[in-house]
């Protein structure tokens, strides 16, 4: 009975172990996890996506996916029950994964990583659970990154040759630095350093001796060995560079003994004779209180340019506090503006008006009418906070009647109206032949020296300040201070007479025509006045002391392009200054 009971039991573990490796042997083919064959390269600041798919496709949407480092519980991210488990993920990935699920139903998965940084480079696994059955692939991260060109120049003479020296930064990883002759072959090195930053990118600077005068010009390249790409920078060496031996060295070698021998027997004569020292020890008493004056003369200097630097740094002060009265100057106040790409709204449009395609012109429907009204179209979006200005091109504006600048969301436009404040209207144009700003009570009639073709329109809505400035000389037109408006304010446009038409600035995609000219000029009159900024500190030596008014008070609103700034304004000298020689 007990031999029976054994074969019985050892019959039963055999089919079962014989069971396990079929269901083992069947499960093991549920699914395959692949991932990319090469690595994954990315660089520093930049995103990284690390793809895995399954093989054959199944949807995932119910499995339990997991990306990690080297061991399971070093989590980059975790999707479990359909949604992201953020408390199994490590702290310095928090905030910077994310799920790409776009492809879910076809059996692929991916995590984006992003603000990549140095430490994420390496080994990653990708692990799809499905039940008890789970599969897992290996994928790869490098972090690779291109610096800056290298800068080459010349340090000077050193063992009888020019010493050139190049330097880049933010190379990761740590670049590999060749020089070239113009011929194409390598020269060594005379050294090499590299650094390394806070955030992990390296910084090198090589140095190299040119004996061969015959060379002309040496190539400094740095090469990134991940991306497999290099920048390089050339530089010539002229001749005269180079030390050369001078035929007169001997002649003052000769020269110099000589004129040694006679100093040593003139000490030896002035040892025997007491007179002679008493006068030596004078002329060295001389020196000493020269140097003294001299010491005091560097430390009264010294004193000098810290008061100047006191107040360089006053006037940069005030003036970075007076920015908003300096009204003369568009591109000054524009640097604290919001540009704005300014669309038309065609259902806000009189229908005796032409919209264009792209709305950013408004022209008569029919050139040939004469009609007078209240032909107006506002903007497309409005302003209810911040700090926005645009620019609208008026054709055949001197010899037209038109008016632009804002309003509030509310205002009655489909009969006559007045365009006041107090109607809810800032702005300013030409009527009767003469340009005026719609002010209240009356208007305020405007001069200029060069007509308007190009009318910029700046909106501090925290402020209450509306400017216009006349573009095309980039001076201040006029200013509602301190407006009081409520809700959303909407760019204002309206043609009154005249064959005259509107052309609104795309002020965030300028073409190269006759926009980017005037961006060039612009940027050459801002060049121009930094210089003339530092020309400024170069010449006068202000005296330290308090102005009796606030800085930029000498600036008020008015319709006047000519008018200069105030005698306090912190962008002129003080009246003390003392120019220097």
């Amino acid at each position: 009975m007990d031999k029976c009971c054994k074969h019985a039991l050892l019959r039963c573990v055999t089919c079962l172990f014989v069971l396990a490796q079929l269901l083992t042997r069947v499960s093991t083919e549920q699914f395959r996890v692949l991932g990319p064959s090469d690595p994954i390269v990315a660089a520093p600041g930049g995103e990284a996506i690390l793809p895995c798919s399954l093989s054959p496709a199944m949807s995932v949407e119910k499995m339990e996916l997991r990306w990690f480092r080297s061991r399971f519980s070093e989590a980059v991210f975790v999707y479990r029950d359909q949604q992201e488990q953020k408390q199994e993920q490590m702290a310095e990935y928090s905030g910077r994964t994310s799920l790409v699920k776009d492809q879910f139903h076809q059996g692929k998965a991916a995590v984006r990583i992003g603000n990549v940084q140095v430490s994420d480079r390496g080994m990653y696994v990708c692990f799809f659970r499905q039940g008890l059955f789970y599969e897992e692939a290996i994928l790869e991260l490098k972090v690779a990154g291109m610096g800056s060109v290298p800068e080459v120049h010349i340090k000077g003479t050193e063992d009888g040759g020019v010493c050139v020296v190049c330097s880049a930064s933010g190379w990761y990883p740590k670049p590999q630095v060749q020089w070239r002759d113009s011929r194409g072959e390598n020269l060594p090195a005379s050294s090499e350093t590299h650094t390394e930053d806070a955030a992990g990118l390296f910084s090198m600077e090589s140095t190299l001796v040119v004996r061969d005068r015959s060379l002309g010009s040496v190539t400094c390249s740095t090469f990134n060995p991940i991306l497999g790409q290099e920048k390089a920078m050339a530089m010539f060496i002229p001749e005269p560079f180079f030390p050369q031996a001078s035929p007169w060295m001997p002649a003052f070698a000769v020269s110099m003994t000589m004129m040694g021998l006679l100093v040593l027997g003139s000490c030896c004569f002035l040892i025997w004779e007491q007179r002679a020292m008493l006068q030596a020890y004078q002329v060295l008493e001389n020196l000493r209180r020269e140097q003294e004056e001299w010491q005091k003369t560097k430390e009264h200097a010294l004193q000098t340019v810290c008061r100047l630097q006191e107040e360089l740094d006053w006037r940069k002060a005030a003036y970075m506090a007076a920015w908003r009265k300096a009204q003369l100057y568009a591109d000054w106040r524009r640097e604290h503006f919001q540009s704005w790409s300014v669309t038309l709204d065609p259902d806000t449009a009189h229908p005796t008006l032409a919209i264009s395609q792209d709305r950013r012109r408004v022209t008569w429907k029919d050139t040939t009418m004469h009609l007078i009204g209240p032909f107006s179209v506002l903007g497309m979006e409005g302003i209810s906070s911040g700090r926005r200005y645009w620019e609208v091109e008026i054709g055949n504006g001197d010899s037209s009647e038109w008016t632009l600048g804002v309003c509030r969301e509310d205002v009655d436009r489909k009969n006559w109206y007045s365009e006041c404040p107090g109607k809810g209207f800032w702005t300013m144009g030409r009527s009767n032949d003469v340009y005026w700003a719609f002010t209240e009570p009356g208007k305020t009639s405007l001069s200029f020296r060069q007509a308007p073709q190009r009318v910029g329109v700046f909106v501090d809505y925290s402020e209450g300040d509306i400017s216009f400035y006349n573009m095309s000389e980039m001076s201040h037109i006029f200013s509602f201070r301190e407006a009081s408006f409520a809700g959303t304010l909407f760019p204002y446009f309206r043609l009154k007479s005249g064959d005259v038409s509107m052309i609104l600035s795309s002020l965030e995609h300028d073409s190269e025509g006759e926009e980017g000219e005037e961006r060039k000029r612009r940027k050459g009159r801002r060049w121009k006045r930094k210089k003339r900024e530092k020309k400024g500190k170069r010449l006068f030596l202000p005296f330290l002391k308090e102005s009796g008014n606030p800085p930029g008070e000498g600036f008020t609103p008015g319709s006047g392009v000519d008018s200069p700034p105030g005698e306090e304004s912190p962008f002129l000298p003080h009246p003390g200054d003392t120019l220097l020689p």
